[in-house]
């Protein structure tokens, strides 16, 4: 690995002007090849002087059949570095060189490395050696594993003292994640490197160029000699893909920092992206062979490709993981009564669909917690604050307490968040979240130790003096998201919305059916009641003249029967226009007009005077009514049931009823009550349906004898008394059944809420 530091230093990396001494370099003309440049060490290795090589053909080193080798790997131009092997008479003897060849923009770059013989040496066991490798490290699909064989295996092929598998983070930190060493080495795994250490240049450097050999450090760069003998010249040489360029002195005292004489670096490319390093160190100088170089990149580039299938495959996996968790989420809900329930139950599903320790799920206004979480004050102000950071209905991060600085009082429990938005306007939201993981760094000495800031406030890049471990603690952060897991958290939402529409459909042809059908019985509770009140008049009549004309012939019994038969006669006769009333209510259209209510219950309460005038029985009005749009007959119908039933239902000495409204946050709350269940069918129709403005609830209120608990749904139901026909006045318990058909025509919706012995209240909204 290499550091390096201001800008001029980039630029000196692409082209130091300079190699590394064990080979020589020539820069040549094309197609001319003519020495253009060379390196001032060509006397030890080819027995000529650089001034007597430049400006001369390479054929003055090399016969017929060489150069045209060379020619023709040129002419494939197959892109990279070529390698092929050479010899060149010298005075002594014949000598043997691994040669490399590049073209670069304005020439071509010849490289020659001695070698002690024209063939391979030693190439069947390094063959051995590769063989071996890659079918250990085909038979794992485990990343960690497989990054760890790689280690080995590259070590035993050269021989390095310790070889170490590094990886790159987004922001070009990177961490050892495998190693293998001699024992008396210390270790550095699981060491973090600062982005410092290989800067953003450096890395392009290595994806462009996968193998990079250094056999010795401490060996004293050979500079490059051109024909004009000019330095600019020879610096503008572009030696970026170069294996024998020379070594950054930055990178050298990095390295002798480490204890480290040569090392070999290997490039690992994941989507044509540097995604880690192999780096080799060795504690001495350490020549290389092309064979082992040769052996290097190629298992470079077979590591890459796998470890693309590996990670591809470990991501896999885990998605698999989180479709098959998905499916049965969305398997649920589409089956369950209850929305929540489907979410909820069982518990570690909702949270294993993306990785999380806890959720809240916020449904119009109510929130249920699941697994580990903040408090419910708490999930509301982070939702408010989140509504500012939501984009396409999703918002996460893995360090929400510096987002919000809020959420450092929960950062056990919610130091990251992922919110998923399915209805903005109606504040349906599932949160998850992820506790804190208080993570100690552990880096290769004090990654601030490589930034110097000069007199002149400009900053240089150097080499760090240590890197025994140095411990960094990172607080407020949670495990990222994954991107797999923010996918599932977006498709349970899309199929969220798409069952609720479905059921929105389903619900809408359901009405359809059941509007049909309760017109059709509508129309038969009419006929059926029209017809039945001309023979149950003729018995009434019948039984009165009985009464009157015949009492002398009966005996006492006898009367008693004939006036049970009257009385219930009366009873049946008030059924019927009950059931007339409620089909009529059905049937005929509303006669809707702005309507002044208060106006209209004074009304109310003067007719309701009228009739109880010795009643000790105080209306109280706190403030005056709206104006609305309604039906004032009906709706005075509605005051007219809820008062009377306030003054029969009451046993106290002084009774009194309370008639106002309520509106803004308190309406919304009575409106739904406490019971938190959510049913589909109501999700559908929330999402669904959508109004210009929320309705008034209106409120009836009394401090008569209460209703209990399990009877507050059965009082709407039509003949349903809680009490005989002797207590509390009789009648035929349809009051409270044709006062809830009236909201409801006018589309509101009807409840209570009553403690026994201290009264009830009756809340009513109208659309």
């Amino acid at each position: 690995m290499e550091l390096f530091a201001t800008d001029h230093d980039y630029k000196s990396l692409y082209t130091p002007g300079s190699i590394q001494p064990h080979g020589v370099l020539m820069a040549l003309s094309e197609p001319e090849l003519q020495i253009l440049q060379v390196s001032n060490n060509t006397q030890t290795y080819l027995g000529r002087k650089p001034q007597d090589l430049l400006a001369q053909p390479l054929s003055l080193l090399l016969d017929t059949t060489q150069l045209e080798a060379i020619r023709q790997l040129l002419l494939e131009d197959v892109g990279g570095v070529n390698y092929l092997k050479l010899f060149i008479h010298t005075d002594e003897n014949e000598q043997y060189f691994d040669g490399f060849i590049h073209r670069t923009q304005n020439s071509i770059i010849l490289e020659l490395e001695p070698t002690n013989s024209s063939v391979a040496l030693g190439f069947g066991n390094i063959h051995n050696l590769v063989r071996e490798a890659i079918t250990k490290l085909k038979r794992t699909s485990n990343l960690k594993e497989f990054l760890q064989l790689t280690a080995q295996n590259i070590r035993k092929i050269t021989t390095f003292g310790r070889v170490m598998v590094y990886q790159f983070d987004q922001y070009g930190a990177g961490e050892v994640i495998a190693e293998a060493k001699q024992e008396e080495l210390s270790p550095y795994l699981g060491l973090h490197y600062p982005a410092t250490d290989i800067p953003e240049q450096a890395r392009e450097l290595y994806k462009r160029s996968l193998v990079r050999v250094v056999p010795n450090l401490k060996a004293q760069a050979s500079e490059l000699v051109s024909i004009e003998n000019d330095k600019n010249h020879t610096f503008g040489l572009d030696l970026s893909l170069s294996v024998l360029r020379s070594v950054h002195p930055c990178c050298v005292e990095f390295h002798q920092n480490m204890g480290t004489a040569a090392f070999v670096v290997i490039s690992l490319i994941k989507d044509e992206k540097l995604w880690g390093l192999i780096s080799c160190h060795h504690q001495t100088p350490k020549p290389i062979t092309s064979e082992v170089r040769s052996a290097c990149e190629f298992l470079g580039q077979f590591i890459s490709s796998e470890l693309t299938n590996k990670v591809i495959q470990e991501q896999v996996d885990y998605q698999a993981k989180l479709e098959s968790l998905r499916s049965e989420v969305i398997e649920s809900i589409s089956q369950a009564d209850e929305f929540i329930d489907a979410l909820i139950q069982p518990e570690p599903r909702l949270l294993d669909l993306v990785g999380a320790k806890g959720a809240a799920i916020c449904l119009d206004g109510e929130i249920t917690l699941v697994g580990s979480t903040p408090e419910v004050d708490d999930v509301w102000e982070l939702i408010n604050w989140a509504n500012t950071q939501v984009r396409e209905n999703i918002f996460y991060t893995d360090s929400l307490p510096k987002l919000y600085p809020k959420a450092e009082k929960f950062k056990d429990t919610a130091s990251g968040l992922l919110l998923l938005q399915i209805s903005k306007v109606k504040q349906y939201y599932i949160l998850w979240f992820r506790p804190e993981v208080l993570r100690t760094v552990n880096w290769a000495g004090n990654p601030n130790e490589s930034i110097k800031l000069e007199a002149d406030g400009s900053i240089t890049l150097c080499p760090r003096q240590s890197f025994e471990k140095w411990q960094q603690t990172v607080r407020f952060t949670s495990e990222p998201w994954k991107s797999s897991e923010i996918d599932s958290a977006f498709a349970l939402r899309n199929a969220i919305v798409g069952i609720v529409l479905k059921k929105a459909e389903e619900l809408a042809k359901l009405n359809q059916d059941l509007e049909r059908s309760n017109q059709e019985l509508a129309s038969f509770a009419y006929a059926s009641s029209h017809d039945l009140k001309e023979p149950l008049r003729g018995i009434y009549n019948y039984s009165t003249i009985l009464l009157e004309d015949y009492a002398c012939v009966l005996d006492e019994d006898g009367i008693e029967y004939v006036q049970t038969v009257v009385s219930l006669s009366v009873r049946m006769e008030a059924l019927i226009n009950t059931l007339l009333r409620l089909s009529q209510l059905g049937k005929a259209e509303l006669h809707l007009q702005v309507t002044n209510l208060t106006q209209l219950l004074n009304e109310v309460i003067n007719v309701f005077d009228a009739s109880h005038q010795q009643a000790n029985f105080d209306i109280r009005i706190p403030r005056p009514l709206p104006t609305v749009q309604c039906d004032p007959v009906l709706v005075s119908e509605v005051f007219s049931n809820l008062i009377g039933n306030a003054f029969k239902y009451n046993d106290r000495a002084e009774k009194w009823v309370e008639i106002g409204y309520v509106d803004g946050e308190d309406a919304g709350r009575w409106r739904h009550g406490d019971t938190g269940n959510f049913s589909i069918q109501s999700l559908c129709v929330l999402e669904v349906a959508s109004s210009s403005h929320a309705p008034i609830t209106f409120y009836v209120k009394d401090n008569g004898i209460g209703i209990q608990k399990h009877h507050l749904e059965t009082i709407f139901k039509l003949f349903k008394r809680l009490h005989s026909q002797e207590k509390y006045g009789g009648g035929t318990g349809a009051g409270l059944a044709i006062t809830k058909k009236i909201i409801e025509r006018h589309g509101g919706q009807i409840w209570v809420e009553s403690i026994v012995g201290q009264g009830s209240t009756f809340y009513f909204t109208l659309e």
